[in-house]
């Protein structure tokens, strides 16, 4: 069951893959990603949020965001800033880049983003790695980006040929490497199942104490009442009926939810009937009227009103708040520094 509603705000979310690039880094060598109100206007008009990974292809680094503490990454691991704050890539801890972004950034907005990069000098060959940017909805209720952390690294299982992250890196290795036709579209749509692979993991390491949304997922009544409202937001939900279904009375139910979700249930249900609501609009296929009706509501009129109180304003001007040219575009590359300084 939980696993439906996590399935259900991937697909609200309309995640959608960056370009991928290959990293060949020689000690010493630093990188350093520019904040996401840098990168968003110039090659992501479009896109609400932004996401950076990077997947350790051979050797080891060092990544942390700005500030705080690094973190070693070895081959076969996968480091997601699940904000794109920004962060830093280093051959060794306490480095900083000291050139700029706007030069990576404006080739990547003319078209310009060369498939390989190279970072540091002449030395070894320190690491390599595949890196890129996932855009996706923020607004009007994500609960899944509201409750990850902004730094995620896992590592592929050791001797599971079936594992995403391990099937991930074998791909992008002989795509970035080959070149061939639709490279881009298969490795954009493989970090899509990647980040997806990281958050299943992310859930699985979620200690039982744990509050939020996704720990929400692993309980055994307020998943089950996720899935139920997510399965069917335009039902007239009641607590009572919901407390029915999973097997809970209202008081447990109503406690559990709150406890762990944040908000009770039923403004979670208006909130994920909202979401809905936002991307039937963003389609531009269905009239308000029978968007009210899909998400649950018998007039156009209250329709009208819960959405401007929950998302600001009305539904008309979600529908055009984009220009006709506002979808995401390819993301860029890290800066390169082939001077790289200890701050």
């Amino acid at each position: 069951m939980a696993a439906d509603a996590l399935s259900d705000v991937l697909k609200t979310v309309r995640l959608t893959g960056g370009t991928f690039f290959d990293v060949i880094a020689a000690a010493p060598w630093a990188a350093e990603s520019p904040p996401r109100e840098m990168i968003l206007p110039k090659i992501l008009p479009g896109a609400a949020h932004l996401i950076a990974y990077h997947v350790i292809v051979e050797g080891r680094c060092f990544a942390n965001i700005v500030g705080e503490e690094p973190i070693a990454i070895e081959a076969g691991e996968v480091i997601v800033f699940t904000k794109s704050d920004p962060h830093i890539l280093s051959s060794s801890p306490g480095m900083r880049a000291n050139r700029g972004a706007l030069d990576a950034l404006d080739a990547a907005a003319a078209g310009q983003l060369p498939f390989l990069i190279n970072y540091g000098g002449d030395g070894p060959v320190s690491a390599k790695i595949v890196c890129g940017y996932l855009a996706c909805d923020a607004q009007p209720f994500n609960p899944l980006l509201e409750n990850l952390p902004p730094v995620i690294k896992v590592r592929a299982k050791q001797g599971d040929d079936a594992n995403w992250l391990s099937q991930f890196i074998r791909v992008a290795m002989l795509e970035s490497a080959n070149k061939r036709a639709g490279a881009e579209s298969v490795l954009a749509k493989l970090s899509e199942l990647m980040f997806i692979e990281v958050v299943r993991r992310h859930l699985e390491t979620l200690s039982p104490e744990q509050a939020g949304w996704l720990a929400g997922l692993r309980d055994p009544f307020v998943g089950k009442a996720l899935s139920l409202m997510h399965a069917r937001p335009a039902r007239n939900w009641t607590i009572g009926e919901l407390a029915k279904d999973v097997g809970a009375s209202r008081s447990v139910l109503a406690e559990r939810f709150a406890d762990l979700v944040g908000v009770p249930p039923m403004y979670y249900l208006a909130k994920w009937r909202m979401q809905i609501a936002s991307g039937l609009l963003s389609g531009g296929n269905t009239n308000i009227a029978g968007v009210a009706a899909e998400v649950g509501y018998g007039s156009e009129a209250a329709f009208s009103r819960a959405f401007k109180k929950m998302v600001g304003i009305p539904p008309s001007a979600w529908r055009h708040r984009l220009d006709d040219n506002g979808s995401p575009r390819t993301a860029g590359p890290l800066s390169p520094d082939p001077q790289s300084q200890r701050s």
